[in-house]
């Protein structure tokens, strides 16, 4: 956890047609970020959904 509040360490991508991605949110956990992805997939549009994980600096 660092000092300047809640850790937020899954993203939800979006991902179009063309390749480009773009994050629509993060989320403390992945069970979060995955229903949030999921309520997107099924809106039926041509977007592909990812849940990634935020690196960690090595230290």
């Amino acid at each position: 956890m660092t000092d300047g509040g809640a850790v937020l360490p899954w993203l939800v991508i979006r991902q179009d047609e063309g390749g480009n991605r773009y994050r629509v949110g993060r989320y403390a956990t992945r069970a979060e970020a995955e229903r949030v992805a999921d309520g997107l997939d099924t809106r039926g549009d041509q977007q592909l959904y990812v849940v990634e994980r935020v690196g960690r600096a090595a230290g």
